[in-house]
C-alpha cells in the first residue's frame, strides 16, 4: 500500500484538533474518522476500558462496530478483554485467528476479516483501543501500525482529559443535586444540613439508590420515596 498519506502541515493540524476538541466524543469521532481515511479501512471504532473490564464504545463508523464491542463486552472473550497482545494487534484474516475463536468467528459472519488494532495508553496503562476494520483480508505494515500508534498517543491523552472533565462536571451536578435536595428537607422540616445528608442517606441505602438519583427524584417530584 502507497504511504505518505499524511504530510508534516497535516498532521500538526490534526493533532491540534484532537487537542482543542470540546468533550470524549468529539475527540473519539475524530481519531475514527482520521485513522479509517488515512488507513483505507472499512471501519473503525473507539473503546474505553471501563471498571470490573466493562467495554465501552465512544466512537464507532458504523453501528456494527458497536455490536462487535457488546458481542465481545457479553461472552466476556476477545482482545479488548485479552493481555494476549500488547500495544498493537494485527490479524490479517480473522477466520484464522484462534485465540478468541467466539467473538472472531462472530465478527467474520458480520463481513470483516482484517483487524488493526492499538493501545490507547495513558501512564503504562491500556485504557481502551483504537480498532480499524477491513472487509478483505489484509496485510499491515510497520508504518500501518506506526501511524496507527502516532494517532493513538495523542488521542489517549485527549480522550483521558476529555473523560476527566466530564466526571468532574458529573460530580458537580451531583453536588448541586444534593445541595438542592438537602435545601428542601431542612425547609421543610427543619433540619440542619448534616441531618439532613443523613435522611438522603437513609432513603438511598433503604431503596438500593445511588444518592445523586435519590436527590434527582426529590428535586423533581418534591417527595421521597416511602420507607417500606
Amino acid at each position: 500500500m502507497e504511504e505518505q498519506r499524511l504530510d508534516q502541515h497535516e498532521l500538526v493540524s490534526i493533532v491540534e484538533e484532537l487537542h482543542s476538541a470540546d468533550s470524549l466524543q468529539e475527540t473519539a469521532d475524530q481519531v475514527v474518522s482520521y485513522l479509517r481515511d488515512a488507513l483505507e479501512m472499512d471501519a473503525a471504532g473507539v473503546t474505553l476500558l471501563r471498571s470490573a473490564g466493562r467495554l465501552e464504545t465512544v466512537a464507532a463508523t458504523s453501528d456494527v462496530i458497536t455490536r462487535i464491542d457488546a458481542i465481545q463486552d457479553d461472552l466476556r472473550e476477545g482482545p479488548w478483554l485479552s493481555p494476549e497482545w500488547d500495544q498493537t494487534l494485527r490479524v490479517g484474516d480473522l477466520a484464522r485467528e484462534l485465540r478468541w475463536p467466539r467473538w472472531t468467528s462472530t465478527v467474520s459472519a458480520l463481513g470483516f476479516a482484517g483487524l488493526l488494532a492499538v493501545d490507547l495508553p495513558v501512564q503504562g496503562r491500556r485504557i481502551g483501543v483504537v480498532s480499524l476494520y477491513s472487509r478483505a483480508p489484509r496485510s499491515f505494515d510497520e508504518d500501518d501500525a506506526a501511524l496507527a500508534h502516532l494517532f493513538a498517543r495523542h488521542a489517549a491523552v485527549a480522550l483521558a482529559r476529555a473523560d476527566r472533565e466530564a466526571h468532574l462536571q458529573l460530580a458537580l451536578d451531583s453536588r448541586k443535586l444534593i445541595g438542592q435536595a438537602q435545601g428542601i428537607l431542612m425547609e421543610r422540616f427543619g433540619l440542619d444540613e448534616a441531618r439532613a445528608f443523613e435522611v438522603l442517606k437513609r432513603y438511598s441505602q433503604h431503596h438500593n439508590l445511588r444518592l445523586r438519583t435519590l436527590a434527582e427524584l426529590l428535586v423533581q417530584t418534591r417527595t421521597l420515596p416511602p420507607i417500606g
